[in-house]
């Protein structure tokens, strides 16, 4: 899990097959370096990735092809790019930003983006999938970053968002030009809003004085797994 708070900046190029390297690149990295380790997950552009090698300035991970197929990751590989990095977050740890899986939901692509006296707007367009879980003043994940809807046009799954100048200098953002593509992630609290209100539907429950219920089949149900 992750907070959608964005550590540091990365380049990713890579390896061949479904293999990535992604090295560090900001002044912030040791955020993210400090005591990386074999199996921890880090978000990449708002993907959740295991590292599977630790490098002296990154690490290498491996993205399954049902990642690659609804991510950006799936796109061009053979050249590098800049991706947002975020630490899985910690027992304890400030949630500045919102609850964020780092299981992409789709993605979406970049309209137009204007700088204004204090902010960028950025306009973006998402599928309908995706848009049916954007509620104005609510929160949503772009590459990554949790980032407020300041206003949506439900007709067109358009939706806007004001980026501070911190967010937009120390994120991959300011390399978007109108087209680019973005992962997007819409708030977890929607998804289950949705499941619990879809009529017709049976939900699995548990006895609350009992664990004998949780299983890992219920876990990956509800998301966890």
């Amino acid at each position: 899990m992750f907070t959608g708070l964005i550590q540091a900046l990365g380049r990713m190029e890579p390896l061949g097959g479904d293999s990535w390297q992604i090295t560090c690149v900001s002044h912030s990295c040791e955020v993210i370096m400090q005591d990386l380790a074999y199996g921890d997950s880090v978000a990449v552009d708002g993907v959740c990735l295991t590292v599977e090698q630790v490098l002296k300035d990154g690490f290498i991970a491996t993205a399954s092809p049902e990642t690659l197929r609804r991510t950006t990751l799936g796109g061009e590989q053979t050249q590098q790019r800049y991706v947002n990095l975020e630490a899985s977050l910690r027992v304890g740890s400030k949630v500045g930003g919102h609850f964020v899986m780092g299981h992409v939901d789709g993605i979406g692509r970049l309209l137009v983006a204007e700088q204004t006296a204090s902010s960028w707007e950025m306009t973006f367009i998402a599928s309908e999938a995706i848009a049916r879980y954007i509620v104005p003043k609510g929160s949503i994940a772009v590459n990554g970053i949790s980032l407020t809807i300041a206003a949506y046009e439900s007709e067109l799954s358009q939706f806007k968002v004001a980026v501070i100048p911190l967010t937009y200098s120390e994120t991959n953002l300011r390399y978007l030009v109108s087209g680019s593509l973005v992962n997007l992630e819409g708030d977890i609290l929607g998804k289950y809003v949705e499941k619990f209100l879809s009529p017709g539907k049976l939900h699995t429950t548990i006895d609350e004085t009992s664990i004998d219920g949780i299983t890992p089949a219920f876990l990956a149900e509800h998301g966890y797994l």
